[in-house]
């Protein structure tokens, strides 16, 4: 381990995802397991601007791994996106005997880390938290299966209400530029159809679908909409094209929001966000920086952290054909 490295630091930022808490728990008691100092960093990148810092130890992160969004709190920090911002940053770390970052969060985040090591040599390593799993080189991000299950667990009531009353509901799920959690929850729920952003299937096809649905016996219809799909201005013009094309059905739109963000971590998330943790800090340990810990089939993986920010998240085309025949 290079003597340098004696107290790391960790800090969240972007938008919180469940198990941000127990990766902030897992990165303090590896800390304390390889006898090195600890300090939180609250409100991200703009803490780090205004040195809000805290020490932490393994009884400081007691009963966090079961809670959801963040204890160190999260920002977006305009100032921190100049190079006189970084810079205050970077003195702050040092005036505080800080030797190394671990930045938890999405690309958004991951940018500012790269630019902060790249100008100032300083050690960093990021761990991948989005719900929206779209970071490459890695299997899943935290809070992404938390999402998942709270998707399909509000889609399952959907339903009933559908079934009841003969109607089709629209179900918008977060993703502006990934389908990840519109396609799998989707599958997961038995949505008749699912538009993502990769694919755009445009409004007269989603008409024919819901026909031949409709012909084949179905009376209520699921279709779970990803933010970003580009079939309409919005899911509520979407909503209006097909009952002014179909008088089928009753129409209802329902926007899921931030509710997918919220709540205690899936046990997947909580594991994921511990080896990840302990991942990250035995990384600088061996000397690594800008990379992302990912998960690879089920192993730790070091990811260079422009590879994760730039590389291009490819849609599961085999999920896709999954999810077209068990529709019918």
């Amino acid at each position: 381990m290079p003597e340098s490295i004696q107290n790391i630091a960790v800090l969240t930022s972007g938008g919180d995802a469940p198990g941000m808490n127990a990766a902030i728990r897992a990165v303090v008691r590896a800390c304390s397991f390889y006898n090195l100092k600890c300090t939180g960093v609250y409100r991200g990148y703009q803490g780090l601007i205004e040195a809000d810092f805290e020490p932490l130890d393994a009884r400081s992160v007691r009963n966090t791994i079961n809670r959801g969004g963040t204890f160190l709190k999260s920002s977006r920090s305009e100032e921190f996106k100049t190079k006189e911002g970084r810079k205050k940053a970077y003195e702050n770390l040092i005036s505080n005997n800080i030797d190394a970052l671990v930045v938890i969060g999405g690309d958004g985040t991951f940018t500012g880390g790269q630019l902060l090591s790249k100008e100032f040599k300083f050690p960093i390593v990021g761990i991948p938290a989005t719900i929206d799993n779209d970071i490459n080189g890695t299997d899943f991000t935290l809070g992404y299966d938390t999402a998942l299950n709270t998707v399909v667990e509000a889609i399952d009531k959907i339903r009933d209400t559908a079934s009841s009353h003969n109607r089709l509901f629209l179900v918008e799920v977060m993703g502006r530029d990934a389908g990840d959690i519109a396609l799998n929850s989707g599958i997961g729920a038995g949505a008749e159809e699912i538009l993502i952003p990769e694919e755009n299937m445009g409004v007269e096809r989603l008409i024919e679908s819901l026909r031949k649905s409709k012909k084949s016996g179905k009376t209520s219809s699921i279709i779970v909409v990803a933010e970003g799909d580009k079939s309409g201005k919005n899911i509520f013009e979407l909503a209006q094209y097909i009952e002014e094309n179909m008088d089928e059905y009753e129409i209802r739109v329902s926007v899921l929001g931030h509710i997918q963000r919220g709540g205690s971590p899936s046990c997947f998330d909580r594991v994921l966000a511990s080896k990840m943790g302990v991942g990250a800090v035995e990384a600088l340990m061996d000397g690594k920086t800008e990379i992302m810990i990912g998960i690879d089939h089920q192993k730790v993986v070091h990811v260079d952290l422009l590879t994760a920010i730039k590389g291009e998240d490819k849609l599961d085309k085999e999920l896709r054909r999954v999810a077209d025949i068990t529709s019918v």
